[in-house]
């Protein structure tokens, strides 16, 4: 549906000629996290002359590093001052609090849009597929994560830490958050801007033993050496490594001495001090390292709750080592479970949907549908690869979709109404508050006031509502 409003018309005698002074290059990209401002910087610095709309349902812009990123780590959303440098660039607007494929249909899109790019990310979780998963006690570490940063989709979560003992599947850098805020102490947390309702809850907190479990070995261990480090820093939780579990194959020694991977060798280092510090402490909690263990079942009847483990072995050559299971199994005592074991994309109407790996099928950001290149969509982020690396491995990342955009700009088909004007009528037709970077710019000033107040960086307003309101004030 194209509103009424008077249009540019455009003479089809003559081949439009994208990103030219007379005819710029529109590209929508939904998703307004690190791989959305990624590809808007690469586009601006192209020499192109190009518009950009990046559109998020949510009223906040940022995505993962407003919401992924963990409230103790200031430091990391610094990024965030880069990305606003970016919104500031002649031919950027934001459009906020607009669904794409609900609000505005990708086919809309198309409509005032030469091209799209999809930087959505990986919303959801994957599962185990054990027994006992879904028992109310066992969360996704995506959601506990997201809960404690004020996420408004979770904000009404409940988690109970009333027991004593926590177990978190997974040993990559989010599962390391969720132990490390679980072994904080509330002074170590109140300065910053997690979301008032988890401090309140965490200030509750009777979880004494926090235990990190992965299938795999110490050497395959995906979190990095600095969020490693942190558990030996922590004011009242010490970490527990078992030296047996130290004990390597041969395989892992070859994969421990690659000098390409220095990380594999400091972490190894780091669990190395850790276990020779034993599980003696004047310290009120524990956080234990478990590694060559997996899930089983997770055992919830009546006051019994536990997690079943099997014990598993490294299999295959260096590098592509797999864990086998053994057959011999062990309980845990585990009162509250978080599964951390990956995390997978979430379909949009009218683009094709991989549902196996959980993105949207693309060849180097080039979106495909049963082996074919959908003209003028693509993709980027963990949409695009998957939820892999760190968030600067958007960069380049995003930097490869747009050289492909830029690529196929002789064959791209022109959009029909290449009117600004145009897009935000439709959205005023449909009675929905569009939040510019301008009102953004209202509700980050409201929440750092807000924080303010209470010592903290900023207090964060954790309903959509909230926002809207703050930004018509």
């Amino acid at each position: 549906m194209t509103p009424n409003v008077e249009v540019q018309t455009i003479s089809r005698t003559m081949p439009i000629q994208l990103g030219t002074p007379d005819r710029p290059l529109r590209v929508a990209i939904i998703g307004s996290g690190p791989g959305g401002f990624y590809a808007a910087d690469a586009l601006f610095n192209s020499g192109m002359n190009v518009k950009v709309a990046m559109f998020d349902r949510l009223p906040a812009p940022f995505g993962l590093v407003r919401y992924g990123v963990a409230p103790d780590h200031p430091k990391i959303k610094n990024v965030i001052k880069v990305y606003e440098k970016v919104a500031e660039k002649n031919g950027f607007s934001f459009l906020g609090n607009i669904t794409i494929g609900k609000d505005l249909s990708v086919d809309e899109l198309r409509t005032f849009y030469d091209a799209v790019i999809f930087a959505c990310g990986s919303q959801t979780e994957k599962h185990m597929g054990i027994p006992g998963e879904d028992d109310p006690a066992s969360h996704s570490a995506t959601e506990f994560v997201a809960w404690y940063n004020g996420h408004p989709d979770f904000r009404t979560r409940a988690f109970d830490l009333s027991g004593e003992s926590a177990v978190i599947i997974g040993l990559g850098n989010v599962a390391m958050d969720v132990a490390r805020i679980l072994s904080k102490s509330v002074d170590e947390l109140k300065n910053t801007d997690i979301a008032q309702h988890a401090l309140e809850v965490l200030s509750t907190s009777k979880i004494k033993e926090i235990h990190l479990v992965g299938r795999r070995g110490p050497v395959q261990a995906a979190f990095t050496p600095a969020e490693l480090k942190e558990f030996g820093e922590l004011n009242d939780c010490h970490p527990v490594v078992r030296p047996q579990d130290l004990e390597i194959n041969a395989q892992s020694r070859v994969e421990l001495d690659n000098p390409n991977r220095p990380a594999v060798k400091k972490n190894f280092e780091l669990l190395t001090e850790y276990a020779a510090h034993g599980s003696s402490s004047q310290k009120q909690k524990r956080c234990y390292f478990h590694f060559l263990k997996s899930p089983v079942e997770f055992v919830c009847r009546d006051s019994l709750k536990k997690l079943i483990l099997e014990r598993t072995a490294l299999k295959g050559e260096p590098g592509a080592q797999s864990a086998e299971n053994t057959g011999i199994k062990e309980e845990l005592k585990c009162d509250i479970l978080f599964r951390s074991v990956g995390y997978r994309g979430v379909p949009i109407p009218g683009v094709p949907f991989d549902e196996k790996k959980g993105i949207f099928p693309n060849a180097n950001g080039r979106i495909i549908n049963d082996g074919k290149t959908v003209g003028g969509l693509y993709a980027a982020g963990w949409i695009k690869r998957g939820p892999s690396g760190v968030i600067g491995t958007n960069k380049a990342d995003s930097a490869e979709t747009v050289k492909n955009l830029l690529a196929d700009m002789p064959q791209l088909k022109a959009c029909e109404v290449p009117e600004s004007k145009a897009v935000r009528a439709l959205i005023e037709e449909r009675k929905i508050q569009v939040i510019d970077f301008n009102s953004w710019k209202k509700i980050d000033a409201a929440e750092i006031s807000r924080g303010q107040k209470s010592g903290k960086l900023r207090e964060k307003f954790v309903t959509i509502e909230e926002m809207l309101q703050a930004a018509r004030s």
